[in-house]
């Protein structure tokens, strides 16, 4: 039986949606194709329909997730406490895929290096216009505000410490929101 074009698309959508959360929640290489087709109630056979490989899939999900961007609509504020959040450090299969696979994704082919790229580079365009200060220095507060956030989610996620795990999240939201009020030259605030 033929299915027709819409219902191929939403078969790949399926299929994009569940490999994006089944790879950040177990990494690359503890997903194969036929858990990922079984898992979006697929035939493994109908894979290669959509796909000519594993590593095309993960550039196509790495892709959709990184496009997804979510909790992007929130300001920016709201974006960052959310990312810094408990909720979200637990939430590896949800999560952002920059903290979750950028470790993953320094082992897979150039492209899809390439699609983490245009990710990143679309999340510091978007902070730059988002984050206060002198246009001369808001996209260097977008790469350190991101780059902190980043860093650490992955270590909030890789200790077993909880109190700390906690702390990492919460003490990194509080230096951002220090260096807020401050020019980017401008030396931290004593305590």
């Amino acid at each position: 039986m033929k299915i027709s074009r819409e219902q191929m698309a939403e078969n790949r959508q399926r299929i994009l949606e569940v490999a994006s959360r089944l790879f950040r929640e177990k990494g690359f290489e503890a997903v194969g194709v036929a858990e990922v087709m079984k898992a979006a109630g697929l035939t493994h056979g109908s894979f290669y329909g959509h796909f000519s490989s594993k590593d095309e899939l993960i550039v196509q999900a790495l892709a959709h997730a990184l496009g997804q961007r979510n909790g992007a609509s929130l300001p920016l504020g709201a974006y960052m406490e959310e990312y810094l959040s408990p909720r979200h450090r637990d939430n590896r299969a949800g999560g952002c895929p920059i903290s979750g696979l950028a470790a993953d994704t320094l082992r897979q082919t150039p492209e899809a290096r390439a699609a983490v790229t245009e990710g990143l580079r679309a999340q510091l365009d978007w902070m730059s216009e988002k984050v206060e200060g002198p246009d001369a220095d808001r996209r260097r507060r977008a790469i350190a505000n991101w780059s902190a956030m980043v860093g650490a989610t992955i270590l909030a996620r890789v200790i077993v410490d909880p109190a700390l795990s906690k702390e990492i999240l919460t003490e990194t939201l509080a230096w951002i929101d220090d260096g807020a009020d401050r020019p980017a030259s401008a030396p931290a605030k004593a305590e």
